[in-house]
């Protein structure tokens, strides 16, 4: 408990100026959900500017922490020195509802890079020691990683830490039970005809980064990382997309993976051991190619059916729900999809496709129920959330009046939904609280 107590107690960068606080109190924003039987949800603006280049749809970009106590570390792209650059921060909010901005640095220097909207924005967790990581801005380039030294201290540039040689995107990065980081990235492997998904590993003990194992190849094809999300016995589940070499906004082929640290084996969701990396032909497919559906490389979108952007939680048996958008034969746009798994393999079934969404998407789980979380394209309310009351899905709008754009959502130790909504229009970042 002493421990438990210590970490908890992170170290507390200047706090914003009481004026501050009050007006940030006065935007607080109460927003009581429809159908779901939820308590209501509360938005507060994060009181820090956003850059337009922060949204994406794979990344990771929040991470609670506390029991007794409640934090959120929201990683986030800030305005640059100039238009077509950005710097990144995280905001913190601690558990008294004040938050501080803790910048990444070069040494003395703001971190700072250009603008490569849906490829430069950042990842981040917290390890078992209250040490931030950040990985950010990397789109096919070296790594670009940021770690606190100490609890709570101020993200600095730790690159040469990982492995040398690597270009890397996608970083998505999450904490096991122990404190330790894994971390999912796509490595270019582009002389070889492939872009590989690569497992790597920060032994929070002794505070170094290894490789774990190449996950996923597949020669002609590019692997998109999607999620990690860790089970209470400590085994990693590992959710990820495909597409032509070398890229393509249209991806196919969802697939999950299982990866037992204590005991080095990768399984599909039945429990059959396979051989990582694991490639078309041996990965756990969850959503199969339909009749017209092609592999097509396109520097724009080519249309028809396939795969953009997927999220993962665990059911109370630990076994995955995972929320997608997957464009069907017969539509022009994205649905917003559910795929669980039981006796009888992946069960696949649409929450919601009456109108176009956003490359965004989560979802969670209560203990008894799903709930996913997707953005509109369009209308006065874009940010909803849908639960399947048990004759269908019912959506309740998260932010009425707000045009999000992106989010990401964490459910925290204490259980609650902790919120990341980004307004790009309006350059700014919502956290938020759905109990």
């Amino acid at each position: 408990m002493k421990q438990i107590r210590k970490l908890q107690k992170d170290r507390k960068p200047k706090r914003i100026k009481h004026w501050m606080l009050a007006l940030v109190m006065t935007l607080l924003l109460t927003v009581v959900p429809a159908g779901t039987g939820s308590a209501a949800a509360v938005l507060e603006e994060v009181p820090f500017p956003v850059d337009s280049s922060n949204q994406a749809g794979w990344w990771s970009p929040l991470a609670t922490y506390g029991l007794g106590y409640e934090y959120a570390y929201m990683a986030y792209n800030g305005p640059g020195s100039i238009p077509g650059k950005h710097t990144v921060a995280i905001a913190r909010r601690d558990n008294d509802g004040l938050w501080s901005k803790l910048p990444l640095m070069d040494g003395t220097t703001p971190a700072e890079y250009l603008d490569d909207l849906g490829h430069n924005q950042p990842s981040m967790a917290r390890d078992g020691s209250g040490r931030f990581h950040v990985f950010a801005s990397m789109h096919s380039n070296a790594w670009r990683y940021y770690r606190s030294d100490t609890v709570g201290g101020i993200p600095q540039s730790h690159s040469a830490d990982l492995p040398a040689g690597m270009t890397v995107t996608y970083p998505v990065v999450t904490t096991a039970p122990n404190g330790d980081l894994y971390l999912l990235v796509r490595v270019d492997k582009d002389l070889a005809g492939k872009r590989e998904a690569v497992l790597l590993r920060w032994n929070n003990a002794d505070s170094v980064w290894t490789q774990v194992k190449t996950i996923a190849a597949h020669l002609n094809r590019s692997v998109y990382p999607d999620d990690l999300v860790f089970d209470a016995n400590g085994d990693l589940h590992i959710l990820f997309e495909w597409a032509y070499f070398a890229a393509s906004p249209l991806r196919h082929q969802l697939s999950y993976l299982k990866y037992s640290p204590s005991t080095g084996i990768f399984s599909k969701a039945d429990g059959t051991p396979v051989t990582a990396p694991v490639s078309l032909t041996t990965a756990d497919i969850v959503q199969p190619m339909a009749p017209s559906e092609a592999y097509v490389q396109s520097g724009s979108d080519p249309g028809g059916p396939g795969v953009q952007s997927a999220k993962m939680t665990l059911d109370s048996t630990d076994r995955p729900v995972i929320a997608y958008r997957y464009r069907e034969e017969s539509s022009t746009s994205f649905a917003v999809k559910q795929a669980t798994y039981g006796a009888g393999g992946w069960n696949l079934q649409t929450v919601y496709n009456a109108a176009p969404t956003n490359a965004a998407i989560d979802v969670t789980w209560t203990g008894t129920a799903a709930r996913i979380y997707y953005v509109k394209s369009s209308g006065t309310d874009r940010a909803f959330m849908a639960v399947n009351t048990g004759g269908g899905w019912t959506e309740s709008s998260l932010a009425p009046g707000i045009p999000v754009e992106r989010l990401a959502v964490d459910r925290s130790p204490k259980g609650i939904d902790t919120l990341y909504l980004v307004d790009v229009t309006n350059l700014k970042l919502y956290y938020g609280r759905n109990n």
